[in-house]
């Protein structure tokens, strides 16, 4: 087992920059949804990277495309690391290639394109965050609870109701943790068939479909 300093110095991390964010509209109409003010002179894309750093991850890349522009700078402008620290926060933006002229089609397929670009890097594990969420999280326990598992991927969820559910990737998990099945934005009529075993804290909550959160962790470079 690795001690746990040395698996997050074995760990790159990828934030995806987001997409339209037509929600938020008109706070997304010339940035992004990661991109967005929150709490002053804060955006949404320093809530992952505030639990990266505090989980001693220090290798980041920000994948970005859409209304990039104000994402941008303001990372630019806010990560600094000093000359002796091997850390870094670096955007990914989309490039047309002599080999691929198109731009990212989504989420995995901006990871797949940036790997050229992060592939020379020295990392066993790679952590895939979503920039646009408000949450903290302790990366370190859950990356030493993947390697105790022996996980190929591993991913972190939060449990939601039946009303939330239709609105979120659901995944059908068994007794053991695994992954059966994913499904995105299900209909209600097919929500009884979608549920997972939670705590019994969870079910006085009533909280019994599984809302998919976009963390996680690959090992090896397959």
């Amino acid at each position: 087992m690795k001690s746990s300093t040395n698996l997050m110095q074995k760990t790159i991390c990828l934030i995806l920059g987001g997409g339209a964010g037509t929600r938020l509209y008109p706070l997304t109409k010339d940035r992004s949804k990661p991109a967005v003010p929150v709490g002053g002179k804060y955006r949404l894309i320093d809530i992952p990277i505030s639990n990266c750093l505090n989980s001693g991850l220090y290798r980041i890349f920000v994948l970005t495309q859409y209304n990039s522009a104000s994402l941008n700078k303001h990372i630019k402008n806010t990560f600094h690391f000093d000359h002796f620290s091997n850390g870094f926060v670096d955007i990914l933006a989309a490039e047309q290639t002599s080999s691929n002229m198109n731009w990212f089609q989504g989420t995995a397929d901006a990871v797949r394109q940036s790997v050229r670009n992060f592939a020379y890097y020295d990392f066993d594990y790679i952590l895939i965050l979503s920039g646009d969420q408000l949450y903290q999280m302790d990366f370190e326990e859950m990356m030493t609870k993947h390697v105790e598992s022996n996980a190929d991927v591993s991913i972190a969820t939060i449990p939601v109701v039946a009303r939330d559910a239709v609105s979120f990737g659901i995944m059908k998990v068994n007794a053991d943790s695994m992954i059966e099945k994913f499904i995105e934005k299900p209909s209600k009529d097919v929500l009884k068939d979608w549920k997972s075993e939670v705590t019994p804290e969870q079910k006085q909550r009533a909280r019994n479909i599984w809302h998919l959160w976009v963390f996680t962790f690959s090992t090896g470079r397959h």
